[in-house]
């Protein structure tokens, strides 16, 4: 299918126009920020924005309301979050979050900041659509299930060439993951006539990989719906501790971010909308969990708040029937969002938030056009002028 429309994904230098002011896109590859970048982005979300930092399902962040463009430029800039300017909306490249640290088959921490090196030197790259979404998958599956553009996935000794969300059947030798990635990339371009994704490419895949000159060697690997979000205690390979928490509805107060970045370790923004703190020893593990939790972090599996994602709502978006976030945080408070097998879902149409019923894992949109939808079978709650539909995933 050829797009007639330009590509509209923002990014810090083009930022979208929302219903509540003007959004801007950090990419974050790999999802890996410094306590230093975290706390910038702290402060321009306390400066520049609405106080909050939203995190997307690609592991990057967004600041709502930007008052200054030019000024969150150079905060940027000045840590290292902008690093190119022809390239920023390009750099979506999601790693495995706890690669290196907690299990694997492989230690992908160094393909994502090898590829964006890669991808800012090319300048014909920087014609992708900021669509376009690159993985590297540590052998778990996690990133994998994400329906990634081009992806690797750890198999032991070599790595999968992953393509269009599915395996090729295509093995690599370590050392050639990041040039065949970048082929990739300039064969998706070759055969785009306007495309935004590489599905979208009649017959995109069989005819990519005719342009890269490699045959499938094994059986393709299932990739599936991804697994959950890592959280609570994380125990490390070398002793340490990671600590895996969710983020309420993905937005995080820039307060609590500033506590995050003060413990001085390295944050990984997940692309479940939650956060791990790595490299901790137990003592300060205890101490992050004592002062973070109460400020709304979560590090609870059994939690509500992780069966539930929602989209923007009012007044973030024009096109939404109520404000949909306001409605899930009372419906969590009531006792109304219950886990699979805790209860019976309340079905129906045009019911107010305060008849709602829901059980398992869930999706609340303002609109029909479902925003911010996870992958995955969910419980769809819908607003529309009269209230709320729910509907069941397909059996």
């Amino acid at each position: 299918m050829t797009r007639t429309t330009p590509d509209s994904c923002p990014g810090v230098l083009r930022l979208h126009q929302a219903a509540d002011g003007p959004l801007a896109r950090v990419r974050v590859p790999g999802g890996v920020l410094s306590p230093d970048q975290l706390r910038a982005l702290a402060e321009a979300a306390t400066d520049l924005g609405d106080g909050a930092i939203e995190l997307t399902s690609r592991g990057n962040a967004q600041l709502r309301r930007v008052r200054d463009a030019g000024e969150l430029t150079a905060r940027l800039e000045a840590v290292g979050l902008l690093p190119s300017r022809t390239h920023e909306r390009v750099r979506n490249i999601l790693a495995s979050p706890l690669s290196g640290r907690v299990g694997g088959l492989a230690d992908v921490r160094p393909l994502a900041p090898a590829l964006d090196a890669r991808i800012q030197a090319d300048p014909r790259l920087a014609d992708l659509p900021g669509r376009v979404l690159f993985t590297a998958d540590d052998g778990r599956g996690d990133v994998s299930g994400l329906g990634p553009d081009i992806g690797v996935q750890a198999t032991g000794e070599e790595f999968a060439l992953l393509l269009a969300g599915a395996d090729t059947g295509i093995r690599l030798a370590p050392a050639d993951t990041v040039e065949v990635m970048l082929a990739a990339a300039h064969g998706f371009l070759e055969l785009s006539s306007g495309q935004w994704r590489l599905h979208e490419i009649p017959d995109g895949t069989p005819r990519l990989i005719d342009l890269l000159g490699l045959s499938p060697t094994a059986d393709p690997l299932a990739t599936g719906a991804a697994p959950e979000s890592p959280i609570g205690w994380l125990p490390q390979d070398d002793g340490a501790v990671a600590l895996g928490a969710g983020v309420p509805l993905g937005s995080m107060p820039a307060r609590t971010a500033e506590f995050l970045a003060a413990v001085e370790r390295p944050v990984i923004l997940t692309p479940w909308r939650g956060v791990v703190l790595a490299d901790l020893d137990e003592w300060t593990a205890e101490q992050v969990v004592r002062v973070l939790a109460p400020m709304g972090l979560v590090f609870d599996a059994e939690s509500p708040w992780l069966l539930v994602s929602a989209c923007a709502g009012r007044p973030g978006c024009a096109k939404s029937h109520t404000d949909v976030r306001a409605d899930v945080a009372a419906a969590i408070d009531a006792g109304r969002v219950l886990p699979g097998g805790a209860g019976t879902t309340t079905p129906g149409f045009s019911l107010s938030a305060r008849e709602l019923t829901v059980v398992g894992r869930q999706h609340w949109s303002g609109c029909d056009r479902h925003c911010g939808r996870p992958r995955g079978p969910v419980v769809e709650v819908t607003a529309s002028p009269g209230g709320y539909r729910v509907d069941e995933p397909p059996a």
